[in-house]
């Protein structure tokens, strides 16, 4: 029998909607803001954003709610509050906008 060789598959590129999707994720000032936080502080939660940025919870909660449309912060839901992570896209995100 023959061996089939088995060819290194390159990871496939981000398509243009996708890129799209993360870079209006981070497309407003507070979500930068956001993303750093989280970064920050692994496992923050609602309240902690709003005492962190001085900003309006409800505000907050659609921020973190793009972010994580995005594909840029995790949301794990724990009893009613949330805890919010950075995502392996966010970590890059992050770092691109650093470089800045």
């Amino acid at each position: 029998m023959l061996a089939k060789k088995r060819m290194a598959i390159a990871p496939r590129p981000m398509s243009f909607r996708q890129m799209e999707r993360h870079l209006k994720g981070v497309a407003n000032h507070r979500r930068i803001e956001i993303l750093f936080l989280v970064a920050e502080r692994n496992g923050i939660t609602l309240d902690g954003l709003c005492q962190a940025t001085g900003g309006n919870s409800k505000t907050l909660s659609e921020h973190t709610k793009k972010l994580a449309q995005a594909g840029l912060i995790n949301k794990a839901y724990i009893g009613r509050g949330v805890a919010h992570s950075i995502s392996p896209y966010g970590r890059r995100f992050l770092k691109f906008i650093q470089s800045f």
